[in-house]
């Protein structure tokens, strides 16, 4: 009975049916796909999209450089060369852990630290591995294969002049950003903008395909300064062999264009190289010339003169009694190195006399002797632009004791740059027209007029006779042109109410004088008087002002101003030889003879210097 009911439910059992119930299955989930496959990938895909492209789509940095610094003359101050940094994908290296001591090798770094850093950044997919390698050696790293390590292209600046150069320039950081002098200065200007794109890349971070342009790369605007290089170097080389003969710890000269304010050269000591940095405090890479503000000492002479003459107290010829060398001022006494006895407003200048100078200041009204003063820009900034530019000090009357105004004269109780200080003397030589200092080829700053130009023409005469025979500073005369000047030779502050042992020796000159071309400052900080070499400004800073003078005039080609006395030189020079020779007729051409010939000054320019008890006290 049971097996009759088995085989009548077989009997119903049809493998047809069965075949189409499992056929209708499948095609229900076939078209249950289909339709989830176009709505992900057709009618709703933007998420997946999104997913996908977060996995392998990057957007990249399109690196470029930074605009190029030249001189004047378009010669390469800074530049930017191409570069590798390396980087690593912490996650993917940490899976080949063999291959860590491999890199760290190539790296030069310890194994256990480059383990240690990639640790830390387990869970991000970047760090920097080592940056801006020279580009064959990071490929010699690459090379190597490990996986997650990868390259990227930067940029990094190179200074072809060194260290002569260095505080004008500046210098960028390890992202190529200006940090310092004219790269901070114009940082936005030469930094330029960087591009991007779009990629794509595999699993292993390489990059198969370029997908789109994003924004292209803008590289920096190029920048001309009015630095000559030539110079430059002059003025660098020059100032390191002065610091070095007169054992002194820094120094700083300054050269400007008269008629446009356009600074030719900057140069300090001590110096860094900008290309290698390698720690070092901040005091070698302080523009001194820029940032750090002194007594200006006599100096400050030509300007007191220029005062009186323009009030109308005293034409250069006007007799000023220096008698017997000293006067009181207060309780301190102002005294010359020795009795001058009666000076012309001339000789005042001519033998630097600190009683003569301090009488023309006494004789003008306070407010009148403070506006002039402040009219050459002493106690504002220069204007020039340059980060950290100090204005110095210069208070107004309400501020004087019963001393400020004569020691003023004579440069002390007040302070300046020696940029400061060299557009004033660019002033004088320009008919008394003050104009901002630049470093900007082809800018031109607004003027203003200190002083008339026909007292600016009597002042720049009585100049002239302090680099002649009698003057306190014929080692600043230069054959065959007329050089106007002034020596200085101010005490350092002790910062203990009164005057250190310590010098500043200054210089501050124009030439030629028919027609000036060129006003330069030069500042030597501490020379050291027991060596022997002296520390006046006659005797340490003037000779730098000479030689690099010198080697100006003869590379920018100006005409002597002073043929005869060259031509007499000559002249003279070509007896000697004669006379060397036994009398007989030289043959050859005639050696054009040296400045040096003429008859050497004493070791010491004390007539710049203020008796002691007359600038505070000091002994």
């Amino acid at each position: 009975m049971g097996a009759k009911t088995r085989l009548r439910g077989r009997s119903n059992y049809s493998i047809r049916h069965r075949m189409a119930l499992v056929g209708g299955a499948l095609a229900v989930c076939s078209v249950a796909l289909v339709a989830r496959a176009l709505d992900v990938q057709v009618l709703n895909n933007d998420f997946y999209v999104r997913q996908g492209d977060a996995r392998s789509l990057r957007e990249l940095p399109i690196p470029t450089s930074r605009g190029m610094i030249t001189d004047r003359n378009g010669e390469p101050l800074a530049v930017s060369t191409p570069v590798d940094s390396l980087w690593a994908n912490p996650p993917q290296l940490l899976q080949h852990p063999d291959r860590i001591p491999e890199l760290a090798q190539a790296l030069g770094v310890p194994a256990d630290e480059l383990a240690r850093k990639l640790s830390q950044r387990a869970d991000k997919e970047f760090m920097y591995l080592a940056r801006r390698m020279n580009p064959e050696r990071a490929k010699q790293v690459l090379d190597l294969g490990v996986p997650g390590v990868f390259n990227q292209r930067e940029f990094r600046r190179f200074y072809p002049q060194g260290e002569a150069i260095a505080h004008v320039l500046g210098f960028t950081n390890i992202d190529d950003r200006g940090q310092e002098g004219l790269e901070l200065a114009f940082d936005s200007w030469l930094s330029g903008v960087p591009g991007a794109k779009r990629v794509i890349r595999d699993g292993q971070g390489r990059i198969i395909e370029n997908v789109d342009l994003i924004r292209p790369a803008e590289p920096g605007h190029d920048l001309t300064l009015t630095i000559d290089r030539r110079v430059q170097y002059l003025a660098f080389r020059e100032l390191r062999h002065a610091l070095h003969e007169a054992k002194a710890s820094a120094g700083s000269a300054v050269v400007l264009d008269v008629d446009t304010g356009e600074v030719l050269a900057m140069a300090n000591l001590p110096s860094y190289n900008p290309t290698q940095l390698a720690g070092g405090g901040g005091d070698p890479r302080r523009n001194r010339a820029v940032t750090d503000v002194v007594e200006p000492g006599s100096t400050m002479k030509p300007i007191t003169v220029g005062a009186a003459l323009t009030a109308g107290k005293v034409s250069l010829d006007t007799v000023v009694d220096t008698n017997p060398g000293t006067m009181r001022n207060g309780r301190y006494t102002i005294s010359d190195f020795r009795n001058y006895g009666a000076l012309t407003v001339t000789g005042v200048l001519t033998k630097s006399s600190n009683v003569g100078a301090a009488k023309l200041a006494l004789a003008l009204p306070d407010a009148g002797f403070y506006e002039f003063i402040h009219g050459f820009g002493y106690g504002n900034k220069p204007g020039s632009g340059f980060p950290g530019e100090a204005s110095g000090l210069l208070a107004a009357p309400g501020q004087w004791s019963g001393t400020t105004k004569a020691t003023m004269s004579y440069g002390y109780g007040l302070s300046a740059t020696p940029l400061q200080i060299a557009v004033a003397y660019a002033a004088i030589a320009n008919g008394g027209r003050v104009i901002a200092p630049t470093f900007v080829k082809g800018q031109r700053n607004e003027s203003t007029q200190a002083m008339s130009p026909e007292v600016a023409r009597q002042v720049l005469t009585a100049m002239q006779t302090v680099t002649e025979t009698g003057g306190t500073a014929t080692r600043a005369a230069i054959l065959g042109y007329h050089v106007a000047g002034k020596t200085g030779t101010s005490r350092k502050f002790s910062g203990t109410g009164g005057y250190s042992r310590q010098y500043i020796a200054l210089f501050a000159g124009v030439v030629p004088v028919e027609n000036p071309r060129f006003a330069m400052v030069v500042v030597i900080d501490d020379p050291d008087a027991s060596k022997g070499h002296g520390y006046g400004g006659g005797a340490v800073a003037a000779p730098v002002f000479k030689s690099v003078m010198e080697g100006t005039l003869r590379l920018m080609d100006v005409q002597p101003d002073d043929i005869e006395t060259w031509l007499a030189a000559q002249a003279d020079a070509r007896d000697k030889r004669i006379r060397a020779n036994g009398g007989k007729p030289l043959a050859g051409v005639p050696v054009l003879p040296q400045a040096a010939q003429e008859p050497e000054p004493p070791a010491y320019e004390a007539a710049d210097l203020p008796a002691p008890v007359s600038i505070g006290g000091a002994p």
